[in-house]
């Protein structure tokens, strides 16, 4: 990884980035067009090319999932259930705030409620690694909401099959549909629904740079949840921590593929080239080493700040997905944190594990999007709905400000509907 003396944070910012190629843009705008117009037969076209796939029917059977329960251990299912049950009891305890709520403005009556929306796709990334975890951070959520169509989507191995974890974490969370899609086709299918793939409202989940840009296109057509991928990790850290820490946990995030953005922010030099120096010496033992080596070197950085408040300046200003702080004191950085995705503190709070069983969801936002908002949650599947209920003399009451404001804004039409029912 490149060492970087930082004393410019916004110039450094500006230059770090990694930037989306064009050319992608116009690869998935295309998919998306076709899928639209072609609908399953491009689907299907599009998995042909790109997994090898040659695929009859996109939906899983039922005898599909009955036989992906016997090619799983007992021990991975209950894995999965202890993942599945502390992601329900977050989002559970979030949504008992969402209580409804009534107002009363003089006889004026505002009911506020939260439903769930109706139907949700969840995008469950394949190809390099099986994410049977993501089903969980995305189906629980919807599930705890209360929405009734939770469509999983998924792409297919070379034989057209879809990982029988994933299947079976689908089928124990509550998913109501299960497909083998995946890349851009899958985001399209969704969107615009195709013969097989009714339309959902709103699609969720992590995915690579493909799967990503597809969602921010769509997002004029139907709603998403955030940019959430490729994989994002920024590391606080000072010289109190023991830099194999560090270099395992960045390790362990670029593994996910060849275009994640994992970094280092530290104010000490010495830490900086130890932990170069370990993950030199790391590489040639671990697995997905090619993996690891192409992200770490292509989009990979170490950053030396001169003191706390630039590490933290520079952070924010990267609004990383995973953000964890490895410090002498990490709750006095991250009363600073204002854009990170999720915050991890301590030396034994690593990213990783926050990927499957510490409760929290690893549905984080990407590309900056952790400025405007946080994790995957119930709150993604729930929508206000407004009341109100308003008597001829409540309307009485607010009549001359009514006409005030209508006039001072050129439309008298609207305080005629109002007089018109108080003549």
């Amino acid at each position: 990884m490149k060492i970087h003396k930082v004393s410019n944070i916004e110039q450094f910012v500006a230059k770090i980035i990694p930037k989306q190629a064009q050319k992608n843009k116009s690869i998935v705008e295309s998919i998306l067009k076709n899928v639209q117009k072609n609908g399953d037969s491009a689907v299907k076209k599009y998995e042909k090319k790109f997994t090898g796939a040659s695929i009859s029917t996109l939906r899983i059977s039922k005898v599909e999932i009955k036989n992906a329960y016997s090619k799983v251990s007992k021990n991975e299912i209950t894995a999965l259930r202890l993942a599945k049950s502390r992601v329900e009891k977050t989002e559970s305890s979030i949504k008992s705030i969402f209580n409804d709520k009534k107002i009363n403005h003089d006889g004026i009556q505002i009911t506020k409620k939260f439903i769930p929306i109706q139907s949700t796709g969840c995008y469950i990334p394949g190809g390099l690694a099986k994410y049977p975890s993501s089903v969980i951070m995305s189906v629980i959520p919807a599930k705890v909401a209360g929405v009734k169509r939770i469509v999983v989507v998924s792409p297919p191995n070379p034989n057209g099959k879809i990982d029988p974890l994933t299947i079976v974490a689908a089928d124990i969370c509550g998913a109501t549909e299960i497909y083998k899609t995946g890349g851009a086709q899958a985001i399209a299918a969704l969107s615009y629904g195709t013969k097989s793939i009714s339309k959902v409202d709103k699609i969720v989940g992590p995915g690579g740079a493909f799967v990503t840009l597809a969602k921010s296109i769509v997002n004029d057509n139907t709603g998403i949840d955030m940019l959430a991928g490729p994989t994002e990790l920024g590391i606080i850290a000072d010289n109190s921590v023991d830099p194999e820490f560090i270099a395992l946990d960045l390790i362990s995030q670029a593994e996910h593929s060849s275009d994640t953005f994992c970094y280092l922010i530290t104010n000490s030099e010495k830490i900086a080239k130890l932990v170069n120096q370990i993950i030199s010496k790391l590489l040639p033992t671990i697995q997905r080493r090619e993996l690891v080596k192409s992200s770490l070197s292509k989009n990979g950085f170490i950053a030396v700040c001169k003191n706390n408040s630039d590490m933290v300046n520079l952070a924010n200003s990267l609004a990383p997905e995973h953000l964890q702080i490895m410090t002498k004191n990490p709750k006095l950085i991250s009363s600073k944190i204002t854009t990170a995705g999720l915050v991890l503190l301590g030396n034994y709070s690593p990213s990783s594990a926050s990927d499957y069983i510490l409760g929290s969801n690893h549905i984080l936002p990407t590309n900056g999007f952790g400025k405007i908002r946080g994790s995957l949650s119930v709150m993604d599947f729930i929508k206000i709905n407004t009341e109100v209920t308003t008597s001829k003399l409540s309307l009485s009451k607010i009549a001359k400000h009514l006409d005030t404001l209508t006039t001072s804004e050129g439309l008298p039409n609207h305080y005629g509907a109002v007089r018109g029912r108080l003549q």
